[in-house]
């Protein structure tokens, strides 16, 4: 009997005329857990939907568990879990209706008790999915995966939009549930979690550049990610081509951005209380906090998306509540959730959001963005069509085809490759530098260090402000992650005494 979960021997898949996967050659073994990194578009989705049946390979050959996907499918996904990106799950079903359809789907019995304990979810099943906070949604949908207990358990970039918090515990249960002839294959951007993974496989370009123990690529997190950048083609720093002739245009202000006294309550739940804070022009503030503790809530007020229950802020001296249209005229937003028009294409998308904000000399402007985020293959695609790293790109380059003095950026690198990462981080930094005011939420603590100054957001309210050396001197650790774990675990356990 073979050793191998996965075997596939010169594996092609084509999307018209571009090569997703490119003769692919690996084996897979049973029982361990294989982490799949690489960029956007190098091919790993494609990669774990054909190991999942859901894609038909053009050319190759492939067994799971031992059998060919062509002819029994669903013998396969029968013994198979499948997490795919954005947790799978139906957002106007709620939690318990969620896994009763998984549990049809798989044909497994509706007995959910131990399921529900083990993922603590038990209150929430009545609960829509839409209205779980990211942590919560990571667990139903790893929850749906594991009905059945797999043989094989495929989760494609799980804790995409989740904070690090919600990142160990899945960890948690992902090492808890499974045994020595569980096999989980694992996509990842958080070079955190690729490190301790048994296998690395890294992805450039449809093909398969590096394949084997995490060690082999560096003893910490720091290294290991310095040459998996280098596997998948290296990064070096250049002046940004954004900020380059970025004009900002604005009155000069000491603090563009204020809040003051925002509160937000939807009945007898405040979700932002009280919250308070200035930001200086050209400064980079970062809001981090866990999944729920209301950052995107605080920027939809901010932006005039939704209107405060009390309190208000000043974008640009103008109050957001008095004049919404005018305050939002000076901001570039980039939403959480994709949020642009998916039936339009890409170019009908920067050419939409250049003429909302009348952009001066559009064409030019259109041409420089499309080159600066290398849109030139996708124009003609529909964004609702595009990988999860172009959406975001996408959206980051409507937020700034008008060039705003201020920047309101809700998880933008989420879901985008390392490397890309380090290139809007580039971006951002050289626009701070020219004036641009830039308020931005992460889940990435390496990202964190990035910011002047950092609120740190707890159950809708400021745990702790300062720069990140001061947040990790007020935790007593040395990296940002440590800090902010510490941080909200010692606020929550404040709470409870």
């Amino acid at each position: 009997m073979t050793e191998n979960a996965v075997e596939i021997e010169n594996l092609t898949k084509n999307f018209g005329e571009h090569p997703a996967v490119l003769s692919l050659d690996i084996a897979i073994k049973k029982g361990l857990i294989t982490g799949i990194i690489g960029a956007d578009g190098a091919g790993k989705t494609t990669l774990l939907r054909i190991i999942t049946g859901l894609l038909t390979p053009d050319e190759g050959k492939i067994t799971v568990l031992g059998l060919d996907p062509s002819e029994e499918k669903e013998i396969i996904s029968s013994r198979t879990g499948y997490m795919p990106q954005k947790f799978g799950l139906y957002e106007d079903l709620t939690v318990m209706e969620n896994m009763e359809l998984y549990a049809d789907l798989k044909g497994v019995a509706h007995d959910f008790s131990e399921m529900l304990k083990f993922t603590a979810l038990e209150p929430f099943q009545k609960r829509l999915a839409g209205k779980l906070s990211g942590g919560m949604k990571q667990k139903l949908g790893l929850a749906c995966a594991l009905l059945g207990s797999p043989e094989l358990l495929v989760l494609d970039e799980p804790s995409v939009g989740v904070d690090p918090i919600s990142r160990l515990e899945l960890m948690r249960l992902v090492h808890a549930f499974i045994t020595k002839k569980t096999t989980v294959i694992w996509s990842t951007a958080y070079m955190e979690e690729a490190a301790t993974f048994d296998t690395a496989v890294i992805m450039d370009r449809g093909r398969i550049v590096f394949s084997g123990a995490p060690a082999e690529l560096g003893g910490g997190t720091a290294e290991f990610e310095k040459n998996v950048i280098e596997l998948m083609g290296g990064y070096e720093e250049k002046a940004s081509e954004i900020a380059r002739n970025y004009k900002v245009k604005d009155k000069e202000l000491e603090f563009p951005v204020e809040a003051v006294k925002l509160c937000k309550r939807f009945g007898g739940f405040e979700a932002v209380k009280d919250n308070t804070f200035k930001i200086r022009r050209g400064e980079i503030f970062g809001l981090l906090g866990p999944n729920g503790a209301g950052k995107t809530t605080s920027f939809r007020m901010m932006c005039g998306l939704s209107r405060a229950s009390s309190g208000t802020a000043k974008i640009m001296g103008i109050d957001i509540n008095k004049d919404p249209t005018g305050a939002r005229a000076n901001i570039g937003y980039m939403a959480q959730k994709f949020s642009l028009y998916g039936d339009l294409t890409v170019k009908e998308n920067l050419r939409f959001f250049a003429g909302v904000y009348d952009t001066e000399d559009m064409r030019n402007r259109i041409e420089k963005i499309t080159g600066i985020f290398e849109f030139g293959q996708v124009l003609d695609t529909k964004s609702k069509e595009l990988p999860l790293g172009f959406k975001q790109r996408l959206s980051m380059a409507c937020a700034l085809i008008h060039e705003p003095p201020i920047l309101f950026l809700d998880e933008p690198t989420s879901g985008v490759d390392i490397i890309a990462r380090k290139e809007f981080w580039n971006h951002i930094k050289s626009l701070a530098k020219k004036g641009v005011t830039i308020l931005v939420t992460t889940h990435f603590m390496e990202e964190a260090e990035y910011c002047d100054r950092i609120s740190l957001f707890y159950k809708g309210k400021t745990i702790a402000l300062g720069t990140p050396a001061e947040l990790k001197m007020l935790a007593e650790r040395d990296n940002m992650q440590d800090a902010f774990i510490s941080l909200i675990k010692r606020s929550g356990k404040d709470e409870n005494n």
